[in-house]
């Protein structure tokens, strides 16, 4: 039996969607929301959802949507599919409809289970299409605090159990039992803050009362020149490439692992980084030094590539809607990752076999190894080549705006700490025992 929230072939139904729910489809096409091509399917998805949605009054919106999005899972929808959806009942009640869906949802459902919660929240997570390893740290820390709200508190955990009281006892709890750092008790935080306000749909209220782990002013760990150059002479191979272009670009280590192919400018020698911290595009310096080791690198992926594409494979991910706008872009050229995977994986959302970029730890893995054979004793990692890019180019007298659009911070305030680091290595005073044996008996 046909399952009634699968579209099947939708070139051939396209014909007999023309006519589902005209007074959006003329609106998406008035206000250009999508493709000309897309409008119907659009319409039928929000057809769909408002059937199956008259059987679940009872349900706040997102709950709804996140039985529907289910079903359509169930039903062996594609990824695109089920953005798409997503996206057409955004612009349906939002825009069309004028009503905010956090208006139409109601209270949590006081009997769900944490199995029930924890699924909640994977499923809203994926609708705002953040990214898998802030899913993974989401889920974990919400794992966690159920853990401790049953095993310490002794509570049961349900919806309408949890309260402001049990998040700062927890994050209390990492503070002075776990000793975390700030930024550990942040995330934490975070993640809280998420499961209540968007999956259980209450505010959280005073944490005044919460232990705050404080972090004092910590200066970045920064490589000389010299000691630069003797970690390079440890490292060889593509390792070597990766380690270069860190240093010399400024990169982060997952800004590194996702360029693809079309970020790298040759001619102008710019490498472009897109969906940053703060979810900003920029572009930094591709070094000279490395263009011509990176052009036979990318030489040799581009065989990968022809060859995975011979295999039936080829394709990676794209991020957002992408993959929507653009069904086969992901086996293009210009969309590969310029430092892939040794081996073809299953992708954890989808289920595709794809090949992922480099993994992020065998990078820290090669650039640790490579501190120890030179002997460096500062606890370097592969972030303080990024410390090290920012704090030679203020020694080169580069200005410090320009060095802080390289990094991409924010504010200016962030990159001022290099400034200290600049000054506490040029301008360090004279010891007074220097000056005693200075003087002549």
């Amino acid at each position: 039996m046909r399952n009634p929230y699968s579209m099947g072939n939708l070139a051939e139904k396209k014909k007999s969607y023309e006519n589902v729910l005209p007074e959006f489809q003329k609106f998406l096409l008035d206000k250009k929301f999508t493709d000309s091509k897309y409008v119907s399917y659009c319409a039928v998805w929000v057809d769909k959802f408002l059937k199956f949605s008259q059987n679940y009054g009872n349900l706040s919106f997102l709950e709804q949507q996140n039985k529907f999005l289910a079903l359509l899972e169930g039903a062996q929808s594609s990824e695109w599919q089920l953005r798409q959806a997503q996206d057409a009942l955004k612009i349906y009640f939002e825009h069309f409809k004028g009503q905010k869906t956090s208006n139409l949802e109601i209270s949590a459902d006081p009997t769900d289970t944490p199995g029930d919660i924890l699924e909640k929240a994977r499923r809203l997570i994926r609708v705002k299409h953040f990214s898998y390893s802030t899913e993974r740290t989401y889920l974990d820390w919400i794992k966690r605090f159920f853990e401790y709200t049953a095993e310490v508190k002794k509570k049961e955990i349900c919806s309408s159990g949890l309260s402001s009281e049990d998040v700062t006892d927890f994050l209390t709890f990492l503070a002075i039992n776990k000793r975390v750092s700030s930024s550990t008790q942040n995330q934490a935080f975070n993640a809280l803050l998420f499961l209540f306000r968007d999956v259980l749909g209450a505010e959280l209220g005073n944490l005044d009362k919460t232990v705050r782990a404080k972090r004092g002013l910590k200066l970045p760990v920064v490589l000389s020149v010299r000691e630069v150059q003797e970690l390079f002479k440890q490292i060889k191979g593509r390792d070597l490439l990766i380690a270069q272009v860190l240093y010399g670009s400024g990169l982060r280590l997952m800004e590194l692992a996702r360029l693809r192919a079309q970020d790298i400018d040759f001619d102008n020698n710019l490498i472009f980084v897109r969906a940053a911290k703060g979810d900003k595009d920029r572009s930094t310096i591709l070094p000279q030094a490395v263009k011509g080791q990176l052009r036979l690198h990318l030489e040799e992926v581009k065989k990968l590539h022809d060859k995975d594409l011979v295999s039936g494979y080829g394709e990676v991910f794209l991020p957002d809607s992408l993959g929507r706008k653009m069904p086969n872009a992901g086996k293009e050229w210009r969309w590969q990752y310029v430092f892939p995977s040794s081996k073809l994986s299953v992708d954890p959302r989808s289920g595709k076999v794809r090949r992922h970029h480099i993994d992020e730890t065998s990078i820290q893995k090669a650039v640790r190894a490579a501190v120890n054979k030179a002997g460096i004793v500062k606890h370097a990692t592969v972030h303080t080549m990024r410390h090290s890019f920012a704090t030679h180019l203020l020694q080169n007298g580069v200005n410090i705006r320009e060095v802080q659009e390289l990094l991409g911070h924010k504010n200016v305030e962030t990159t001022m700490i290099y400034t200290h680091v600049l000054r506490d290595m040029s301008n360090a005073p004279k010891s007074p025992l220097d000056e005693l044996y200075a003087v002549t008996p």
